[in-house]
């Protein structure tokens, strides 16, 4: 049986690094993780073949080869996927869809798609291959409740060119205890996170070390601290035990919560684990907007002094921020960008508030007459799904005028600078000088340094890190050549 596994191609998009890949001569940020865990399902005698659109084209041979065409996506590649449905159709080849797009889309694509798999598909996985083998799919394959991930296997490392990726991802929980209101996670992962075991972790980690990578990992979880007892007690001290086996090859980044910072054992732990980045969705500083998205969590905190410490454990935090938000007032815009300032969020992904199915807000604006068709899933996209509040051409007007101001040189590097003379380097940091490191500080000190907008500010950056935090130099390096990519994308609004 040939299986063709297609990953479509993402636009430019804030999450992308689409610019800032190029510096290190890296095709995709992520690979398709779903995908080549899905391939671990497949019988070994089977021939598997994956094409990701972000690192190669898809040819037309390689559908006419298959006997089935896999294809998984989120929302932000849904015109990828309808091109490469649209292929698949012409060729008469049968089409088996999952993934997050079909699961909340599914009547989107009822006459271009012959079978999907409807939410998680590890427990139909034996199903679905014996109605292969047998010539007998059915349209429809889904379970009414969550699976056990503990039963999931390794991903096929195999499948991917590693050279492509600028990182790594693996899994280690699904499910977000939170219930924001813009949020799908609980339609798609629920409320009730579930875990993978210490052992299979750390099996996982083993099988990426074994294919020889050596960089950065991102767990992909929805809240990597949703279960803060079992992190603590057996899946941090295990992963600390095999880094330092193992020399500390990776370093890790995640999404987490804003009350991270109330737990000191934890931060101190995932730190010595090798964990440098958590992404937060702190969302807005206004807490009517933070009440009405049901965002209890952040107005519980006192989100300065919560940054501030989470920063001086020795994590850079990513923050997603929105507007639009029923309860924002036209001053909502200056307040983003003083609090982000203030608080040296260097990677801010601010986006205008949408409404993805399958979360309450969709339900409320259904109910409400103010929707406007699907969301694109892409962060920084002006279209928003949904009718605001606000007036749409002032709110599209000072959200452009927003992102631009935060990606200007001047004020991007007066971030970086104050998050810096915070941050706590990592002691089992020790730099990897090779071919990428010194080819992406050369391309920095000419994109960045000589021809760059930013030069100036970049060379009293480099200087003063060099001098003051020198420890810290390669994360300034890394964060200048990230800022050359978000200021691209705030060009391109």
């Amino acid at each position: 049986m040939n299986i063709l596994l297609v990953y479509p191609a993402y636009p430019e998009t804030f999450w992308s690094f689409k610019h800032a890949l190029k510096f290190i001569s890296k095709r995709a940020a992520l690979p398709p993780l779903g995908l080549i865990t899905i391939a671990s399902y497949l019988p070994k005698e089977w021939n598997v073949r994956l094409v990701d659109m972000n690192c190669e084209k898809l040819k037309k041979e390689d559908i006419l080869n298959s006997d089935y065409v896999f294809i998984s996506a989120m929302a932000v590649q849904r015109e990828s996927a309808i091109n490469v449905i649209k292929q698949c159709n012409e060729f008469g080849k049968p089409i088996v869809a999952g993934g997050p797009l079909f699961t909340m889309e599914p009547d989107t694509f009822q006459n271009t798609v012959d079978h999907f798999v409807l939410g998680e598909a590890e427990e139909l996985m034996d199903e679905l291959v014996e109605d292969i083998k047998n010539n007998k799919l059915k349209r429809y394959y889904a379970k009414p409740n969550f699976c056990n991930i503990e039963a999931t296997p390794v991903p096929r490392w195999d499948l991917l060119n590693l050279k492509w990726y600028g990182s790594m991802s693996i899994q280690y929980s699904r499910g977000c205890p939170y219930n924001c209101e813009f949020c799908d996670i609980a339609a798609l992962n629920g409320r009730k996170p579930r875990t993978k075991t210490s052992k299979q972790l750390i099996q996982e980690l083993q099988s990426l070390y074994d294919a020889w990578w050596r960089r950065s990992v991102f767990f992909v979880d929805d809240n990597f601290i949703s279960n803060k007892s079992k992190l603590k007690k057996d899946v941090l001290p295990a992963i600390i035990q095999w880094q330092k086996a193992h020399g500390y090859p990776f370093s890790f980044y995640t999404e987490v919560s804003i009350d991270f910072s109330n737990d000191d054992q934890l931060m101190d732990l995932m730190f010595k684990a090798g964990f440098d980045r958590v992404f937060i969705g702190l969302e807005t500083p206004d807490p009517d907007s933070l009440r009405e998205a049901n965002k209890y969590q952040n107005i519980k905190q006192n989100l300065e002094e919560s940054i501030k410490k989470i920063q001086s454990f020795g994590f850079e935090i990513q923050g997603g921020f929105i507007v639009g938000f029923d309860s924002d007032k036209p001053t909502i815009f200056d307040k983003q960008f003083e609090f982000i300032q203030k608080n040296g969020i260097v990677t801010a992904m601010v986006g205008i508030l949408n409404a993805p199915r399958g979360s309450e807000l969709y339900s409320r604006l259904l109910k409400e007459n103010r929707l406007r068709g699907e969301i694109s899933g892409n962060n920084v996209d002006i279209n928003t799904n949904i009718i605001p509040k606000m007036n749409l051409e002032i709110l599209v007007k000072n959200y452009k005028n927003l992102v631009a101001k935060l990606y200007q040189p001047k004020n991007y590097y007066y971030r970086l600078k104050k998050f810096l003379v915070n941050y706590k380097v990592p002691g089992f940091s020790k730099a990897k000088i090779g071919f990428q490191e010194i080819s992406a500080f050369i391309k920095s000190i000419i994109i960045l340094g000589i021809v760059g907008k930013e030069r100036k500010q970049y060379w009293k950056m480099f200087f003063w890190s060099l001098f003051k935090k020198p420890k810290a130099f390669p994360k300034m390096i890394s964060l200048s050549i990230y800022g050359y990519h978000f200021r691209k994308i705030a060009e391109n609004l």
